[in-house]
């Protein structure tokens, strides 16, 4: 996808810089709003004029979001308002948010809620991970909710089966 202006658009995966700060550079973060909005109204038009199924087109993730999971699934996410982490220019977590990352099969990303050392991510992660898998349940993504390493929680997404 690309915005107005022909350059590339990229979802925050939460592992690019962080979005700009609305209060610090309101300019800046309204552009990254518009550019969001309409990704994400052309990611539904794709939906719209590529279903073939029975029901809510809109419910379905389209052949572009099912072979571009990472960027699906961070689009869905940054368009619902959700705040990505970031990192700063020595590669260190400056911001606490989701982390999309690919997942261990085809198809399948990871979900994880991180930030910087000492920032309460781990605290927030079962409640903000917990509302990232309805946002991209009600977008025809399955997310399944897991514990691992170090009791951290993540999240296993990929398209739901056709029919649920």
């Amino acid at each position: 996808m690309t915005d107005a202006g022909g350059t590339g658009f990229e979802a925050a995966t939460g592992d690019g810089p962080p979005l700009p700060d609305p209060a610090r550079d309101p300019d800046a973060a309204r552009r990254r709003a518009t550019e969001v909005r309409v990704a994400f109204e052309g990611l539904l038009q794709i939906r719209r004029l590529t279903h073939t199924g029975g029901g809510d087109p809109q419910a379905v993730p389209a052949a572009w979001e099912r072979s571009r999971p990472v960027r699906a699934v961070a689009l869905a996410l940054e368009a619902a308002g959700t705040a990505p982490s970031g990192l700063d220019a020595d590669g260190a977590r400056a911001a606490t948010g989701y982390r999309v990352v690919p997942g261990e099969r085809p198809g399948q990303v990871r979900v994880e809620w991180v930030g910087p050392p000492g920032g309460g991510a781990a605290q927030e992660e079962e409640a903000a991970l917990t509302a990232c898998a309805r946002t991209l349940e009600r977008l025809g993504w399955e997310a399944l909710l897991y514990r691992g390493p170090r009791r951290r929680r993540y999240l296993e997404v990929e398209p739901a089966a056709p029919g649920t």
